[in-house]
């Protein structure tokens, strides 16, 4: 067995206090105290949603709960009914072989490589069952009673559903051997549009439609084997969400109908006595299905009313980013532009209350803010680029009164700002991409008026208009490169856009949008596969921040000050946020990861 000093090169030491900066799993004595002490990573513990790639088919009522994490899944049928089939791999879906009866509202478990679609809603409710391979499906033996939106659960050779619509309203439980179906006991109430977890043993079935009379339940029921014994309910009453879980004791539901057409994002976890309320779901919705486990799932589909293609993934145990206040601007201002990293930043014009537009440069060490040399132009709403505080390029921006939008470009030398070629348009409240003052990307802005979708390129010395966005804003943020970027938020509408595009280096694409519209955010990045957008204005001030991955926005941890107008620069695990329209010479700095100290007493 390998010792602790072959693992982490180092002894046990003592201190007095604790060390500077330990290293991820090393343990050491705190003298003072009289105990061991160790690090290591902070990961979440209450799960979050994450947007994922999209369905190809939008869909209501479609079959599910195949597949026991959110690397898989299968999607099958729905509203219309469609026997239209999907399959994921993790990050995308694979449109394969369809139903060989369409229907909506079938029950499913399994995996992706071999599941069972029960049932379901043809002209009315239907027996018919089909057993998918991993290629085809085929019809199997019927089930008994002919329903859907049962509650449904286990593998392609041993499953069991309860419940559903019938001609009535289903009370019935059924198991499947891989064969042939079996009546076992019943539900204790009758209802439809439900779900369930578990094994053909141990099953929990919650939630639904109960009639009559006509209500939303917040039932749960257990079933042991041989009968089913009413347990504690949910805290919201609803039908019609999603549900995930691999046992009795450890079962998920997200969305729903609350009341009729009522769309909710909430989301509960069962522990095998009660449910708690959990974080909701991005988008709200009904009529959506899901798979998976408490710490990994998967949910799609649905309606906001309308069909929904919207894929989402609830994860356990990621790295907890945090931010931390850094050293205060020497002047407080907001629409300033930024560049450089979180430990060599430049800070560049902006506006100073109450609305005098200013020249100041300031440079950050990772620790403080130092005056440098002034620009040559002040003004606000400009954008910049650059390494480091040694090398930057600013562009664009406002001066009012007297009203003036700029053109003008300056790059900054590591002494001094010189005025070079200008953009080929004057314009404010643009975004900005660039990781060295020769090679940046002018994207968007407002050019008084209207806001424009213009791209311009610089090559360290000329502007080229290229490819413009697809969404002519301004208030955007933006990140990465000359040639990998990402452009995001923005105004109009007043509240704010959601919308993201992609530079490849030659054309704009619209991938998936923010979790939350808003504009005048910041932005950090270093291309179009990793971001961090941070504050701006929703209804008001914002202290959001969510996390690109090259394929979605998540939601992280808040910035300490909420507010909009802010600059941004550096990387996904390394960002700097500063200025703003609130505590306008406030910093603050983020890491990607946190780390928590167990103490362990030697006494």
């Amino acid at each position: 067995m390998a010792e602790y000093k072959e693992i982490h090169g180092t002894k046990i030491r003592n201190y007095t206090t604790n060390p500077d900066n330990p290293i991820t799993g090393e343990v050491w004595y705190n003298e003072t105290s009289n105990v061991l002490k160790f690090q290591y990573p902070a990961v979440t513990t209450s799960g979050s949603w994450r947007t994922q790639a999209s369905l190809n088919t939008a869909r209501y009522a479609a079959g599910g709960n195949v597949g026991t994490t959110s690397a898989e899944g299968l999607v099958f049928g729905g509203a219309g009914p469609i026997a239209n089939t999907e399959d994921w791999n993790g990050s995308a879906w694979t449109e394969v072989n369809d139903l060989t009866t369409s229907r909506s509202g079938a029950a499913g478990f399994g995996i992706n490589t071999a599941a069972i679609g029960a049932g379901g809603y043809i002209t009315g409710p239907s027996a018919v069952v089909e057993s998918w391979n991993g290629t085809n499906w085929t019809e199997v033996n019927d089930l008994s009673d002919g329903r859907y939106g049962a509650a449904s659960a286990g593998t392609s050779t041993a499953g069991i559903i309860a419940g559903g619509g019938s001609t009535d309203m289903a009370i019935t439980t059924e198991i499947w051997n891989g064969s042939n179906w079996t009546e076992v006991n019943d539900l204790n109430k009758k209802r439809r549009n439900m779900r369930g977890a578990g094994t053909t043993t141990a099953m929990v079935a919650y939630a639904g439609f109960h009639d009559p009379p006509e209500q939303f339940t917040a039932d749960t029921e257990l079933w042991n084997g041989t009968n089913w014994t009413e347990v504690n309910n949910m805290n919201t009453a609803k039908y019609n969400m999603a549900g995930a879980g691999q046992s009795s004791t450890s079962a998920l539901s997200a969305g729903g109908e609350t009341s009729p057409d009522a769309t909710s994002a909430l989301t509960e976890q069962w522990n095998g006595t009660n449910w708690t309320e959990v974080n909701d779901l991005n988008t709200g919705r009904f009529g959506l299905v899901g798979n998976g486990s408490v710490t990994s799932a998967l949910v799609y589909g649905g309606a906001l009313p309308g069909y929904s293609t919207v894929t989402e993934e609830w994860s356990v145990g990621v790295p907890i980013g945090v931010w931390s206040t850094g050293g205060n601007l020497n002047t407080a201002r907001d629409q300033l532009a930024a560049s450089g990293t979180q430990a060599s930043a430049i800070g560049a014009g902006g506006l100073v209350s109450p609305n005098t537009p200013t020249v100041n440069v300031e440079k950050y060490n990772g620790t403080s803010w130092t005056e440098i040399n002034n620009l040559n132009t002040g003004r606000y709403g400009l954008a910049g680029a650059g390494a480091d505080d040694t090398s930057a390029v600013v562009f664009g921006g406002y001066t009012s009164p007297p009203a003036a939008t700029y053109n003008e470009t300056e790059t900054f030398n590591g002494t001094n700002w010189t005025e070079v070629n200008n953009l080929n348009q004057g314009k404010l409240h643009l975004a900005s991409a660039g990781a060295t003052n020769t090679a940046a990307l002018a994207i968007g802005g407002y050019t008084v008026p209207p806001v424009t979708a213009q791209t311009e390129s610089w090559n360290g010395t000329n502007w080229t208009e290229v490819n413009d966005l697809n969404t002519a804003r301004r208030l955007l943020a933006a990140n990465g490169t000359q040639t990998s970027a990402l452009a995001y938020g923005g105004y109009p509408p007043a509240t704010g856009l959601a919308i993201t595009e992609s530079w490849n280096g030659t054309n704009w694409t619209e991938v998936n949008d923010l979790n939350t519209a808003r504009r005048a955010l910041g932005g950090a990045g270093v291309d179009n596969t990793s971001a961090l957008a941070f504050g701006g204005y929703i209804s008001d001030n914002s202290a959001l921040t969510e996390e690109w991955n090259g394929a979605s926005w998540a939601e992280v941890a808040d910035l300490a000050t909420a507010r909009q107008d802010l600059a941004g620069t550096g990387i996904k695990t390394a960002a700097l946020a500063f200025g703003g329209s609130v505590d306008a010479d406030a910093t603050e700095e983020w890491s990607g990861s946190s780390t928590t100290t167990k103490t362990v007493d030697t006494d």
